[in-house]
């Protein structure tokens, strides 16, 4: 499940909200162990997620770094070529 997490920091543009909620509500299932919760524990997974994308935002915005931005097109492309390469799957571009 938390391969879908992907580093957000020092990208341009910055990450979205959507970006940064779609990994908050990944960490959470990860650590629940659950991609759904049932209705009794769907507020509690719901407010969980809220909370871990607020703190991350806040993390990124007061992260530094004196490296470049990384180039979205630029990290998608090496992150292709690696799985192209371990999993013999051919490059796609899209």
């Amino acid at each position: 499940m938390c391969r879908n997490i992907r580093i957000l920091f020092n990208f341009d543009p910055p990450a979205t909200d959507d970006e940064i909620r779609a990994a908050a509500i990944q960490f959470v299932r990860k650590v629940s162990g659950s991609t759904k919760p049932s209705k009794i524990n769907e507020p509690a997974f719901n407010q969980a997620i809220d909370e871990i994308a607020h703190s991350t935002r806040r993390l990124m915005e007061n992260l530094s770094t004196t490296a470049p931005p990384k180039d979205r097109d630029e990290e998608r492309a090496k992150a292709q070529a690696r799985a192209a390469k371990r999993f013999g799957t051919p490059i796609t571009t899209a």
